[in-house]
């Protein structure tokens, strides 16, 4: 057979299975699919603005084909609420492109696994034993030593006498505290020491990680299309290479706690640790504990801080709300002390400063896609067995409809109303709902919270000089997660005595 009879058999194929499925399923409207590649080419980069965009014209239930994938995008709460809640059962396998399926050992971990006895064990084992407020609470100092580490790196900088009344670069201060903090609460380990110089498992930890990234990135247009994967293989030498290397770096640090523990006669609380006493319990394979170690790497290094670059960025837009927070921290904290978490139960105005910034930039705009493995009715259309499903958790939270004013920067409307950010109100999802809503929220709104809280209590931040608020450039980047466009630079003034930007190391 030659190749142009080949291919029109195959565009045959699929125009009649989408004609299918339109005569069969009565399936949400959406912009026009062409043959083949559906409507990967019509898809602008930033995929939740375009979405919403098409959202306006389609409404708030949309289809749109990558490749022959059907993938269903809903944009409000009660249609969120639909597929979270009332059809969660139904709806809450992954689909794992091909990269995914390899990292993850074809879902032996908790983000890629399906739904079932699998997922529904390594579930409990973050719910009840990783997550649990008890062990939040023992590594309470981890989390507070490292954001100090980062207030005193800021005062260093900007007290310099070449910074003084320059701009600071915040996004890495904020990584560098986001990189400390998970890796220290995974796996126990601070790989850079005090002068900033990361030490030779660190190195190799970072280039795992960017080589992961690497290869997740390398395989775009033909998981769409799959028909086409012959002309673009998978590098099964370069993931299993990658996949190695990665478990090699895993074991060693696993090993070391073995060792310490023996020698201890107990076990930290770091995540390796609780993983590796709890694996007869809950039989857990090395490749699940070697998978949830890495969750909590991809899920909590970027999001913490993307989450608070977006809120400085607002912050520095919006210096009343700036003040205002500050007013609250100076009058329940003084000025001779600084912030913990166990102070944020009487900031209620820095909560409401966090959770704002939560709804208007949520790190991960769209969530990661829900497979159906049934036939399901959503919105009153068919959405059928096999087809991905996306709530957009950014237009959900910018829904004029409930939202007032939803573009406006203002943590006053959480004093308005109370709205739950963990899963339970469909209006506020950053985290997700439902089976898989995420485990560690609390985690992430204690770092988020406490970051801001330091940042604010121990600085006064503006913009550049020459640079009006409005001016701050808002726009994101494309990809799963929203970096901003252009990383905001602000100029920080330190409010507090000098001794209180000393960090004091915490060894645990």
């Amino acid at each position: 057979m030659d190749l142009s009879l080949l291919f029109t058999s195959i565009f045959i194929i699929i125009l009649s299975y989408k004609l299918y499925q339109r005569l069969r399923f009565k399936l949400p409207p959406g912009p026009r699919a062409w043959p083949v590649v559906g409507n990967l080419y019509d898809v602008k980069p930033v995929r939740f603005r375009c979405y919403e965009e098409w959202s306006q014209s389609y409404g708030p239930i949309i289809s749109v084909w990558f490749g022959s994938t059907l993938n269903v995008i809903v944009s409000n709460s009660e249609l969120a609420k639909e597929v979270l809640k009332q059809n969660d059962q139904h709806l809450a396998d992954r689909h794992r492109s091909r990269s995914a399926a390899k990292f993850s050992r074809e879902g032996q971990d908790l983000i890629w696994a399906d739904y079932g006895p699998h997922y529904v064990k390594v579930r409990k084992v973050c719910t009840l034993e990783l997550f649990s407020p008890k062990r939040l609470e023992s590594l309470r100092p981890i989390r507070e030593d490292e954001v100090t580490a980062m207030v005193e790196s800021i005062y260093k900088d900007c007290t310099s006498p070449d910074n003084l009344g320059k701009s600071l670069l915040v996004k890495k201060y904020l990584g560098t505290v986001a990189f400390n903090n998970i890796t220290r609460l995974a796996f126990g380990k601070r790989f850079v020491n005090d002068e900033g110089v990361m030490d030779e498992q660190g190195l190799e930890f970072k280039a795992v990680v960017a080589n992961g990234l690497k290869l997740g990135a390398s395989l775009a247009m033909a998981e769409h299309i799959p028909w086409l994967r012959w002309m673009f293989p998978l590098e099964e030498e370069a993931f299993a290479k990658h996949g190695a290397r990665r478990d090699r770096l895993t074991r060693a640090i696993m090993e070391e706690h073995t060792l310490a523990r023996q020698k201890s006669g107990g076990a930290k609380q770091h995540f390796v640790d609780a993983l590796l006493t709890l694996q007869d319990k809950y039989d857990l394979s090395e490749d699940t504990i070697i998978g949830l170690l890495w969750d909590m790497i991809t899920a909590g290094m970027d999001t913490t801080a993307i989450s608070v670059e977006w809120a400085m960025a607002e912050l520095i837009k919006n210096p009343r709300v700036q003040q205002k927070a500050q007013e609250e921290m100076d009058r329940v904290i003084g000025f001779e002390r600084v912030i913990t978490e166990s102070d944020f139960s009487n900031l209620p105005y820095l909560q409401s400063v966090a959770k704002e910034a939560l709804r208007l930039h949520p790190p991960t705009p769209l969530m990661l896609p829900h497979r159906a493995n049934a036939n399901v009715k959503v919105g009153g259309y068919d959405i059928p067995k096999g087809s991905n499903v996306h709530v957009n958790v950014w237009a959900v939270a910018h829904d004029p409809a409930v939202w007032k004013n939803p573009s406006e920067f203002r943590p006053e409307r959480f004093f308005e109303e109370d709205v739950d950010m963990k899963g339970h109100d469909f209006r506020l999802l950053p985290f997700g709902a439902g089976r898989r809503v995420c485990p560690g929220a609390q985690l992430g709104i204690n770092l988020v919270t406490s970051m801001l809280g330091h940042l604010l209590h121990h600085f006064s931040w503006a913009p550049p000089n020459g640079l009006k608020p409005e001016d701050i450039d808002m726009g994101e980047n494309p990809g799963l997660v929203t970096y901003m466009r252009s990383p905001v630079q602000a100029v920080p003034t330190p409010r507090l005595p000098s001794h209180l930007y000393k960090r004091v190391a915490v060894d645990m």
